[in-house]
C-alpha cells in the first residue's frame, strides 16, 4: 500500500521522538510516497531546530544520512490542484501537495500535524494513527 507520508512524521523518525517506533511499524512493508518538496522542507525543520537549540549541524547532518536511508518515491505535484487546494483549506502550499498526492493516489496520510490532518479528513482522505 501507497501511504503519504509528511515532514512531521519523518522527522520525528529521523531525531527519534517518541512517535518513532509506531511511525516505523505502521509504514514497515509499504510504500512510501510524497511531493518532491519533502528534502526541502526537512532542511528547513533543521534549521527551525537550530533556532530552538534543539540540533546542533553535526546531528542535523547525521539526520539528513538517516533521510537519505528512508526509501521514499516522490510523486510529481499537480500545482493547479494543489493550489485549490490550498484556498480552499487556507494553507500554505506545501501543506497542500501532501493532500494532492493523498487524493490522487487514494493513499492515507500519515501525518503529527493536527492541522494537517483534520485538513485532510475534511476532504475524507484517510489518515493513520500513530
Amino acid at each position: 500500500m501507497d501511504i503519504v507520508i509528511d515532514t512531521s512524521a519523518l522527522i520525528a523518525v529521523i531525531v527519534g521522538e517518541p512517535e518513532r517506533n509506531r511511525i516505523i511499524k505502521a509504514t514497515t512493508g509499504n510504500t512510501l510516497i510524497g511531493p518532491g518538496s519533502i528534502p526541502w522542507e526537512i532542511c528547513n525543520a533543521f534549521s527551525a531546530m537550530f533556532k530552538q537549540k534543539r540540533l546542533t549541524l553535526a546531528e542535523a547532518e547525521r539526520g539528513l544520512s538517516i533521510f537519505k536511508s528512508i526509501p521514499l518515491r516522490y510523486i510529481e505535484s499537480d500545482f493547479i490542484m494543489a493550489l485549490k487546494l490550498s484556498k480552499q483549506s487556507d494553507m500554505y502550499a506545501y501543506d497542500a501537495y501532501l493532500l494532492d498526492c493523498a487524493i490522487r493516489y487514494k493513499a492515507p496520510l500519515l501525518t503529527l500535524d493536527l492541522r494537517l490532518k483534520a485538513s485532510a479528513q475534511k476532504l475524507n482522505i484517510e489518515t493513520l494513527e500513530v
